[in-house]
């Protein structure tokens, strides 16, 4: 297969599953790990994450727009206050966590498929509770705290979905579905660039990134951005009439076919 075909499928898997509760960590492993496609470099992946994320800034840019313009209006105010609440919490522990070796190994399947597979049962259990239930739009602080908890969750362990972890955590807190679900992306923005910002300063310190094929790369980043984009714009109208049971369902699927593969 051409390299830049390569490439691209993992450009497409990557904006596919960043956000959407199913895990791109998982899928790029999956994909790399059974020799599907070429394995890529840890910059390689966190580059391409750092292109699927301004895909969501592009999404929301009138709403960030809106919140940084009208920061003193106290509604906005308090949803930026809390945004940032959720990061910092994120980031420092997320410091704390990573020096202490306390992230579960990336390049292992056991993890991510019991990740999956354990995700997926969540997820139908999350929304047979919520059953009924329209959910508040107001973001509470208690809300905000979780959804750094869900971030931290889904850092320690590889397969669980960030996205995934956060709008299930803040919906099954009583947020309605389309509130939590823009929570979590606009936490992800600030959360997942500095994430990569600290991977791309680490492998420049540590002078990786002349091994990097940059035009790939770029390639990659740039079908990331353009399928992140197409997918978030779909989900964010996905939720306002659906709830996420095939979601659900998809990763117990993938769970069991990966415990299948892993005891071939």
């Amino acid at each position: 297969m051409p390299e830049w075909i390569a490439i691209v499928l993992l450009g497409l898997i990557e904006g596919v599953t960043e956000f959407l509760p199913i895990s791109s960590t998982g899928h790029l492993l999956i994909a790399e790990r059974f020799h599907w496609l070429p394995k890529q470099s840890e910059l390689f992946h966190v580059v391409i994450q750092c292109g699927a994320v301004l895909a969501v800034l592009a999404v929301f840019c009138r709403r960030a727009k809106d919140l940084a313009l009208g920061w003193k209006e106290p509604a906005n105010r308090d949803y930026l206050l809390k945004l940032f609440t959720a990061f910092f919490i994120t980031g420092l522990a997320g410091l704390i966590l990573k020096k202490l070796g306390m992230t579960l190994e990336k390049e292992s399947v056991e993890p991510v498929l019991w990740a999956t597979l354990i995700g997926g049962v969540v997820i139908l259990v999350i929304e047979r509770m919520l059953k009924g239930k329209a959910g508040a739009s107001e973001i509470t602080w208690r809300i905000a705290i979780m959804v750094a908890v869900g971030q931290l969750l889904a850092m320690i362990f590889p397969g669980t979905s960030r996205s995934g972890a956060t709008i299930l955590i803040a919906m099954a807190m009583g947020l309605s579905r389309p509130a939590a679900t823009e929570f979590s992306f606009l936490v992800g923005i600030p959360t997942l660039l500095a994430a990569g910002g600290y991977e791309i300063f680490s492998a420049i310190r540590h002078h990786e990134t002349n091994q990097e094929n940059w035009s790939m790369v770029l390639l990659g980043s740039v079908v990331a951005m353009i399928t992140a984009f197409i997918v978030v714009k779909w989900l964010l109208r996905f939720v306002q009439t659906h709830t996420f049971n095939g979601f659900g369902w998809y990763r117990i699927a993938l769970g069991i076919a990966l415990l299948v593969l892993t005891m071939g």
